[in-house]
């Protein structure tokens, strides 16, 4: 038994089939209940391919990130999957690890599989995008970008304003007091490119003179905090506040500071950036930036909706974060 055995017995055409099966509102209650009827009647459970090819949608969506082993990826990968499934469709989650040929792999793949439309989640894929072996194959499909940007036909982006949330963590320890600040950055990405950026504007707007200067560059993670900041007191100069572009450096740069004796956030004040488990479990909570993940894939589920179903008006849109007051600053 077949949509066309399914049509033929119920007495209506494919299209009349395909809208019950997808629960189209434009289908007569008298004439839905009869199609449910023969569905019914036969146990009829369509396959996905079959169904796609009758209303032209796999119902699918490819989410490709960097690593779903962090934390801030893992937040936005995970809400988006659960809000997909919820509308109906199925979700393909690809690692890409930040690198050109995993991405361009998994959009081949993506595309081999007909999916409806694509988020990419990170800023990396600012950079990536532009590879023509991956613009090329971009133009075919609608897609979303969760905190990144191209020009892409067919794209949209949902960003969060990382510049503003630096200058956030900048001005709060500029009102306790704080003048001798470090920005530590720990990754060569877009977004960590406006968080210097945000540091920059804040410093100078705060009339603290030697911005660039102020800027260590380390590695992501606790070791990379805790080398910044030892590299700052071997250097002999005075800090009294340190702004970090992830929690998780944020929490290697707390404990070198305490190992060093000094005392947080009294003698040294530290904040941190993604409001993730690290600022809960690190002592003193950090003070960090809640730069909303869920929201972000919230918004970008409805976006990328609203592109393939083509159902409403829809357009790009940023997000501005707050700061979450927390023992270290």
């Amino acid at each position: 038994m077949n949509i066309y055995d399914i049509a033929k017995e119920a007495g209506v055409s494919i299209s009349t089939v395909s809208r019950v099966l997808n629960n189209k509102s434009n289908v007569r209650e008298d004439t839905r209940k009869r199609v449910e009827a023969v569905l019914e009647k036969h146990d009829y459970r369509p396959s996905a391919i079959a169904r796609g090819l009758v209303s032209s949608s796999m119902r699918t969506v490819a989410v490709l990130t960097v690593d779903i082993r962090e934390p801030n990826y893992a937040r936005t990968a995970y809400t988006i999957e659960r809000e997909f499934s919820r509308r109906g469709y199925e979700v393909m989650l690809c690692n890409t690890g930040g690198e050109l040929k995993e991405t361009a792999k998994y959009l081949q793949t993506a595309i081999e599989k007909n999916v409806d439309g694509i988020v990419l989640v990170g800023s990396i894929f600012n950079t990536l995008c532009k590879a023509p072996e991956i613009e090329s194959m971009l133009v075919r499909i609608p897609m979303v970008l969760a905190n990144g940007r191209t020009d892409t036909a067919k794209s949209y982006s949902v960003l969060m304003d990382d510049r503003y949330g630096v200058a956030l963590a900048v001005d709060h320890l500029v009102k306790r007091g704080c003048r001798e600040l470090y920005y530590l950055k720990d990754m060569d990405t877009v977004s960590a490119q406006l968080k210097c950026e945000g540091f920059l504007s804040a410093v100078e707007h705060a009339g603290i003179a030697g911005g660039r200067r102020r800027i260590i560059d380390t590695s992501r993670g606790i070791e990379g905090g805790m080398k910044a900041v030892e590299q700052i007191l071997e250097s002999g100069k005075q800090f009294d506040g340190i702004v970090c572009g992830e929690d998780i450096t944020a929490v290697g740069a707390v404990k070198a500071v305490r190992r060093a004796g000094f005392r947080i956030p009294e003698d040294v004040a530290v904040t941190g950036y993604n409001n993730s488990e690290y600022a809960r479990v690190c002592e003193p909570p950090l003070t960090t930036i809640d730069n909303k993940p869920e929201l972000v894939a919230m918004l970008s589920v409805q976006l990328l909706t609203s592109l393939i179903e083509d159902t409403d008006a829809y357009s790009s849109c940023t997000i501005q974060p707050e700061l979450v007051r927390g023992g270290t600053a």
